[in-house]
């Protein structure tokens, strides 16, 4: 299979479309209005606790600013909310590139967005593991699935996506919208980047780290199993 190689990209990207979908909702009572403020044509696309959180923060202004992934996609979330972004549509507007006429001509057809800005942490593995009492059961259910895909493909497209996985970066970023007139810089979305690949890979490890330590019996004990 023939690799998608880029050569024309744009310095500083716009932020016009966000996706957001973050298990730590610390900080997203500053950070949205002041992305608001940095950028007054923006909307923002959420998903579950995530929509509910920032529709209140917004207010009246939710209306014409918030969107639902689920509205979005035309695909309802999954019971226990397993399945939210994991959608063609979401992925197109993610790793879809702005010199590429095929892209362009998907984002068309597909009614989509293109995501300038992606907003998300993971579910709690490594806390809810650590935590005393906890069960395999409690761990697994805490492996994300939609998150690390997002945070990948958006990490992976630093060339047009900067993908924000750590509260304690929404100032960073709002300081250089500040400064650029609402655009991102390819420095910064390539240190975003940087980060970004390397939360999934501690993430990852926390996991097999977890699992390699279980011991099946402790498995076992967390069903009932049938034969």
């Amino acid at each position: 299979m023939a690799v998608n190689i880029v050569e024309k990209i744009d310095r500083f990207i716009g932020v016009r479309h966000v996706l957001a979908s973050v298990s730590d909702k610390s900080g997203l009572d500053t950070f949205i209005p002041e992305l608001v403020r940095a950028s007054p044509d923006v909307k923002i696309y959420s998903t579950g606790g995530t929509y509910s959180a920032i529709r209140k923060i917004l207010g009246a202004d939710a209306a014409r600013r918030l969107v639902q992934v689920s509205d979005y996609t035309g695909q309802p979330e999954m019971q226990g909310g397993l399945v939210k972004t994991l959608d063609f549509k979401i992925y197109l507007g993610i790793l879809g590139e702005t010199y590429n006429v095929a892209h362009q001509g998907d984002l068309r057809r597909m009614k989509a967005v293109a995501f300038d800005l992606v907003a998300v942490n993971l579910y709690p593995f490594a806390q809810t593991a650590a935590s005393p009492g906890a069960t395999p059961e409690q761990a697994r259910a805490n492996i994300d699935i939609g998150g690390p895909c997002m945070v990948r493909a958006a990490a992976k497209n630093f060339l047009r996506v900067a993908v924000v996985t750590n509260p304690a970066d929404y100032s960073l970023v709002l300081d250089e919208m500040r400064a650029n007139n609402g655009r991102l810089s390819l420095e910064m979305r390539f240190e975003l980047s940087r980060k970004a690949f390397a939360h999934t890979a501690q993430y990852d490890a926390a996991i097999a780290d977890y699992l390699r330590k279980t011991k099946f019996k402790a498995v076992e004990s967390c069903y009932r199993i049938q034969a």
